[in-house]
């Protein structure tokens, strides 16, 4: 085949799970759900999805809400609460992904770590596995359905389970730094890091406990800036994007 007829887009990755922030569905600093922005990561999970790739996606919720947000000054409410009214945000989330998706003919399956059968199936891995092998993009809400947890952690054990190739963090930078970029403008970004690296360091990829739990199941991580072009379809791709951690 000429080189020149090879799509540059084509995946090496056939199962991955795609850990998206509720900012990434929000207006950018604001609060509740963007339209536009939801309707732009809908059209690259299309894409992606019409190449034949198996995608499982964990929303977050903080566009809506964070439940750090209710307990910063007392005890009004419980942090158990409102630790559950966050995941409930992610349900939200979930919801306007599916429609969207939906909308442009793509079969979706919402499932929910916190019951709520008239919206969403409840979480079962098995279930979840067999929607992906049937060609369905399955978004998974509710974090793990307890609080305390973070949806990094719900990200890492939802790809553990569904065996996914690997885990994309989509966030607003482009990969890992060795100090923050906003804050030191001479901050270098890694291509590639070894799990033992971070630790060593130090660097922030994900929380602990969820970054634990990849290297354990040798779970590789690409961080990267979601806002680029084409940045989820060249993540899948195997294209130099943002920061790839494993080994």
């Amino acid at each position: 085949m000429p080189e020149s007829s090879i799509d540059p887009l084509t995946p090496k990755y056939r199962r991955v799970l795609l850990k998206l922030s509720g900012e990434s569905l929000g207006h950018g600093g604001k609060s509740g759900i963007s339209l536009d922005e939801t309707k732009a990561i809908a059209e690259q999970l299309k894409r992606v999805h019409a190449r034949g790739v198996q995608l499982a996606v964990v929303v977050g919720g903080g566009n809506i809400l964070r439940g750090a947000q209710f307990t910063a000054g007392g005890e009004t409410i419980k942090p158990a609460t409102a630790d559950y009214m966050g995941m409930l945000a992610t349900v939200m989330n979930g919801l306007a992904l599916q429609d969207t998706l939906e909308t442009m003919n793509v079969e979706t399956r919402l499932q929910s770590a916190v019951r709520m059968e008239t919206v969403a199936e409840p979480y079962i891995r098995r279930r979840a596995i067999r929607h992906l092998e049937k060609g369905r993009i399955v978004i998974l809400a509710g974090g793990t359905g307890n609080p305390f947890v973070t949806t990094d952690t719900a990200a890492a054990l939802r790809g553990t389970e569904l065996e996914v190739e690997v885990v994309l963090k989509a966030t607003k930078v482009d990969g890992v730094y060795d100090v923050d970029p906003e804050k030191n403008a001479h901050a270098v970004k890694y291509d590639r890091l070894t799990y033992d690296r971070v630790i060593r360091d130090g660097l922030r990829v994900m929380d602990i406990g969820a970054f634990e739990m990849c290297k354990q199941a040798k779970l590789p991580i690409i961080v990267f800036d979601y806002k680029r072009e084409n940045a989820i379809e060249k993540a899948i791709a195997g294209h130099s994007i943002g920061t790839v951690v494993g080994g």
